[in-house]
C-alpha cells in the first residue's frame, strides 16, 4: 500500500534488498566520504552513524578514529544490521535503532554524529535532531547530507518522465514524491534543536552505473522496497521499459552517467551547553 506523502514504509525491506544495497552501496559510500572530511574526526573520538545501512562508511570511520576511538552504527532495518555486524570489531559496533529515539545513549556521549543520505527518510526530523543534540558532547559536531526537493536527482527526473511516457502520469501524479529538506527548512530545524554555526551547500555528484538493471536495483534497495510503490506489476514493467530508454541516453564509455544533488549541512553543539 502506498504511504502518505513524506512517510516511507520500512516494512517492505527484505534480506534480498539488504544484500543488493551492500553490493551497490559503494555509490552511497563515496558520498559519505565527502561528508566525513569536514567533520575533522580525530583519533580517540566517539562517533555515532545514524542510518548506517550495511556499515561500509562506519567501518571507514572506525579506521579514522583508531584503536582508542569508538564508532556505533544504528539502523532500523535488522536485515541491514546483520550484514553490518560482519564488519564489527572491538571499536565498531552495530545496533538496530532509530534517530528519533537515542535513549540507549547517555547525554554528551559522542564527539560527532553523522547521517549519510538519511534525514529525508525520517518523519520526525525535529525530534531526531533534538536527540542528536542531547547525545553530543558540548562542542560536538553534526554532519549530514540530504535530498533537497528543489533539485531532484537526475534519476528521479527521468523516472517522472518515464511515468508520463508510459501513460501513467495522471493515475500516479503523486507517486514517488521527492523527499527532502530545503536549506531554509533545514537551518530552521537545526536552530530549533539548539545547534549553532550552521552551514550548508548543495553539491552535484556523478554516479556511474553499469546498466539500467543496476540503476533499478540500486533505486529499489536504497528506498527499502518503496520504489514505484503503488504501481501494479504491469505498470512497473511499462515504467521500467520507458525508464530504460531514457537512462540509456546518458551512457558514456565508462557506464551510465547520472547526476545526483545532495545538500551537505554541518553544525555543532555550543561548547557551554548543558542540555
Amino acid at each position: 500500500m502506498s504511504q502518505p506523502s513524506g512517510v516511507i514504509s520500512l516494512e517492505q525491506d527484505t534480506p534480498e534488498l539488504a544484500r543488493a544495497y551492500e553490493q551497490a552501496g559503494i555509490v552511497q559510500f563515496h558520498h559519505g566520504k565527502f561528508l566525513i572530511g569536514p567533520l575533522a574526526l580525530k583519533a580517540g573520538e566517539h562517533v555515532l552513524d545514524i542510518g548506517t545501512g550495511t556499515g561500509r562508511l562506519a567501518e571507514f570511520v572506525a579506521g579514522l578514529v583508531g584503536p582508542q576511538g569508538r564508532v556505533v552504527g544504528i539502523d532500523p532495518l535488522e536485515s541491514r544490521i546483520e550484514i553490518a555486524r560482519l564488519r564489527q570489531s572491538e571499536t565498531l559496533t552495530f545496533e538496530t535503532g532509530r534517530a528519533e529515539d537515542l535513549s540507549r545513549f547517555g547525554d554528551g556521549e559522542f564527539d560527532a554524529v553523522y547521517l549519510n543520505s538519511v534525514l529525508h527518510w525520517i518523519a520526525e526530523k525535529g525530534r531526531a535532531l533534538r536527540e542528536i543534540h542531547r547525545v553530543l558532547k558540548p562542542g560536538g559536531r553534526l554532519g549530514l547530507n540530504v535530498q533537497d526537493p528543489s533539485r531532484p536527482h537526475q534519476s528521479r527526473q527521468l523516472l517522472r518522465a518515464a511515468i508520463v511516457q508510459a501513460g501513467l502520469g495522471d493515475a500516479h501524479r503523486d507517486s514517488n514524491p521527492v523527499l527532502g529538506v530545503t536549506d531554509d527548512k533545514l537551518k530552521s530545524l537545526f536552530t530549533a534543536a539548539g545547534f549553532i554555526d550552521y552551514r550548508s551547500d548543495l553539491r552535484s555528484l556523478i554516479d556511474l552505473h553499469r546498466d539500467v538493471d543496476t540503476v533499478l536495483r540500486w533505486s529499489e534497495a536504497s528506498a527499502f522496497g518503496n520504489f514505484l510503490d503503488g504501481f501494479s506489476n504491469a505498470e512497473r514493467d511499462r515504467v521500467s521499459t520507458a525508464f530504460a530508454e531514457l537512462v540509456e541516453a546518458n551512457r558514456i564509455p565508462e557506464g551510465l552517467r547520472l547526476e545526483r544533488y545532495l545538500r551537505f549541512a554541518f553544525a555543532r553543539k555550543a561548547p557551554s551547553s548543558n542540555s
